[in-house]
């Protein structure tokens, strides 16, 4: 009998015969829905297949009723030990303990049934949640405890079989409350609030804790709702005119929710704090969302229009509690590298900028954007558009996410990367990018015959002088005698002869003189290209491969794969890459290191703090990357 299953936290049976190991009962709230060949099986916490004999469903048809009730060992003792049929109890039982779907008899010691059931669909160890949360006591703290939230919050706890009071606080600005339960371990809290039409649940943590993610989740959903009324304010008057003209009566407030959203914010607040009560798995881990990052708490977000909820992995910037101040391993690819400044620039409370393909063309070169907020580039009221390309709109991604984490750092000291081969790639380069233009006429360029034939070279030359049109000029220039390191650089032809070199339209540094002189090309089509976006021509600073070795982790290359194919070409750029950073390390100095974090004990504030908790790397880099 083979199984498929998605279960979380499952627990082992002791033995094939599945009676004691496992359980004599099944999880309440199991549904079953039996194969030609098998068995299905959808409980609180996944699901399982079983499958591999048509006797499968006929031996459930005997089970699931003892099973259901409580009596599968008296229904056992009426089978003949050692008979086929009691050799296929067993094995089914056993794969059920395998999957934690098996429970012991009595059920939960509970006063209210609703409960018990509840935690016997839920604990892996029933007894132990039922007896934490019989000691249990909650409280809910609100402005006004007569408000829908603070209302809600006491029903739904109350209905948790937990005994509440309501008491005001002052201090709590309007629509926010304050959920805390206490019992034999520490505190715990949860804050739930509303900024117009969306609303939030924060991850448990102690009270301060608590206060001070409610304060910075409703400080930027405020900032979100403003930037998307911004953004679309002429659309929404013309169809609120057009509504009150159809209507003859004036639209309801824009973003006024209704009172079915506090009931949810309520009831998940509620939910979250009794399953930190009972020792259970937070409600944000038990959907098994990719979106979330494992190690970084979840806040849940919740809209009134359309209706939708879901968990977002967050960490604002007061990270007072120890399960706060967690630090990631950087990411073991370029896929994940994407997951974590997905989660960093969520739209809503996210801390950077998304920086996504938008309506940007993505042909003949992928482009990402993202927006910066003014004050973090200097200006006060007017933010700056960043647009950036790469061989792939992933790559695009990660490089423009660096370079506008860099600029909110304040500080061009700062380089930032996913990994630390990466942020030391993309310093290294921007080092030696600075040297060698301090001395553009000391080297003499490469003789043309040494780099023109690189494959993506080609495609990207001929895309900029002749999908484009634009009159270019490309020199390669070796990086020091004998230095296995190189840089390209592309130049728009002037119109005439005189003029002097035209405007610096891309520029790379890499360990072969074909590599140096595409990822210059492909720069160059992207400066091209982005004017045309309404963003700004000027050329962003050299990052080439430095993502070569995060983008290849992991990934197969098929033999036919060359360095004409993307795949291929990054494959190679990765076998260089580390070569090439210790050739660009002698040349320029001791080379970027990383800012020492403080303690793990300690908070880590900031930008910087943020972006190392999520496991990416800010090095420090001194104006001669020393």
């Amino acid at each position: 009998m083979t199984g498929e299953h998605t279960t979380q936290n499952t627990q082992n049976a002791e033995g094939a015969g599945g009676n004691r190991a496992g359980g004599d009962r099944l999880r309440p709230g199991t549904a079953a829905t039996p194969l030609r060949t098998g068995l299905h099986l959808r409980g609180r916490r996944g699901s399982v297949t079983l499958e591999g004999s048509t006797a499968v469903p006929v031996v459930w048809g005997l089970l699931e009723e003892p099973l259901r009730h409580g009596r599968l060992a008296a229904f056992r003792e009426g089978l003949e030990p050692g008979s086929a049929v009691r050799t296929a109890v067993d094995t089914l039982l056993a794969r059920l303990a395998d999957h934690d779907l098996l429970l012991p008899a009595p059920p939960a010691a509970h006063p209210d049934p609703a409960v018990a059931q509840w935690i016997d669909a839920t604990a892996a160890r029933p007894a132990d949640a039922a007896a934490l949360l019989a000691t249990a006591r909650a409280q809910v703290l609100a402005r006004d405890p007569a408000s829908p939230p603070a209302a809600a919050a006491v029903r739904a706890l109350a209905a948790g079989g937990v005994p509440v009071t309501l008491t005001p606080d002052p201090d709590l600005p309007p629509g926010r409350v304050l959920l805390t339960v206490r019992g034999t371990g520490p505190d715990r809290t949860v804050a739930a609030g509303q900024v117009g039409a969306t609303g939030y649940a924060t991850a448990p943590g102690s009270a301060a804790q608590a206060r001070a993610d409610a304060a910075a989740l409703e400080t930027r959903l405020t900032h979100a709702a403003h930037a998307a009324h911004a953004a679309d304010a002429a659309d929404a008057a013309d169809a609120a005119d057009a509504a009150d003209a159809a209507d003859g009566a004036a639209a309801p407030r824009p973003g006024r929710p209704p009172g079915t959203l506090a009931a949810l914010l309520a009831g998940a607040a509620a939910h979250r704090l009794l399953c930190a009560a009972a020792g259970l798995p937070d409600p944000a881990t038990e959907a098994d969302d990719p979106r979330l990052l494992p190690g970084i708490p979840a806040v849940l977000l919740a809209d009134a229009r359309p209706a939708r909820a879901d968990h977002h992995s967050w960490l604002g910037p007061e990270r007072i509690d120890a399960d706060r101040r967690v630090r990631l391993a950087p990411p073991a690819g370029l896929a994940e590298a994407l997951r974590r400044i997905t989660a960093l620039g969520e739209r809503r409370c996210g801390p950077l900028p998304a920086p996504l393909p938008g309506d940007l063309p993505q042909l003949p070169v992928p482009l990402a954007t993202c927006t910066l907020p003014g004050p973090a580039t200097g200006h006060a009221t007017t933010p700056r558009t960043l647009t950036g390309g790469g061989p792939r709109l992933d790559l695009a991604r990660l490089e423009l996410f660096c370079r506008a984490a860099e600029l909110l750092l304040g500080n061009t000291a700062f380089t930032v990367g996913a990994d630390p081969g990466h942020a030391r790639g993309r310093a290294l380069r921007h080092a030696a990018a600075r040297r060698l233009a301090a001395a553009p006429h000391r080297r003499t360029p490469m003789d043309p015959a040494r780099w023109s034939g690189h494959p993506q070279l080609r495609h990207w030359w001929t895309t900029l002088t002749g999908r484009l049109a634009v009159p270019a000029r490309l020199e390669v220039h070796r990086a020091a005698p004998h230095a296995q390191a190189y840089r390209a650089v592309v130049h728009r032809t002037p119109p005439g002869p005189g003029h002097g070199p035209g405007p610096l339209l891309g520029e790379a540094v890499e360990a072969t003189p074909g590599d140096a002189a595409a990822f210059a090309a492909l720069a160059a089509v992207t400066t091209a290209c982005t004017p045309a976006a309404g963003a700004p021509d000027a050329p962003p600073p050299p990052s080439g491969g430095a993502a070569a070795p995060l983008a290849a982790a992991g990934v197969p290359t098929a033999a036919w794969e060359d360095p004409g194919w993307t795949g291929g070409w990054l494959a190679d750029l990765a076998g260089r890459e580390e070569a090439l950073q210790d050739t660009l390390h002698r040349l320029y100095g001791a080379g970027p290191a990383p800012t020492p974090p403080p303690p793990e004990s300690a908070p880590d504030p900031g930008l910087a703090g943020l972006l190392r908790s999520f496991g990416l790397t800010v090095l420090h880099t001194a104006g001669e990357a020393r």
